[in-house]
């Protein structure tokens, strides 16, 4: 997989749509970020998950997945090295970062109220 395939699965979501943060493509639902390509030049794209998503992830395909240095990684940030997935893993993965996405979305709206 390569910076396109994560792209075109980003983009296969309902809602979602491509945007920029600090000069890097990021996807987006609702107009908050589940996904970036901000280290595609190292070959990783990063998911916006919650720390235990990141653990179970980073258990079950250490070799695919490992949590962004620092704090960030901490909060749930996760890299996914593109060349050593498949498309199965990758689309599962992003479903994950948006389906999260989608639910705080939906919770903060309802905050709101």
């Amino acid at each position: 997989m390569d910076a396109e395939d994560f792209r075109r699965i980003a983009l296969s979501f309902e809602g979602a749509e491509e945007s920029s943060h600090m000069g890097a493509p990021d996807f987006r639902v609702g107009g908050r970020i589940f996904a970036t390509l901000a280290s595609q030049s190292q070959g990783y794209g990063n998911l916006v998950l919650t720390p235990e998503q990141q653990a179970d992830f980073v258990a079950e395909l250490p070799e695919v997945f490992l949590p962004i240095a620092g704090g960030w990684g901490r909060m749930g940030m996760t890299h996914i090295r593109l060349a050593a997935t498949d498309e199965e893993v990758l689309f599962g993965a992003l479903r994950t970062a948006w389906k999260l996405r989608v639910d705080k979305n939906t919770k903060q709206a309802r905050k709101k109220r």
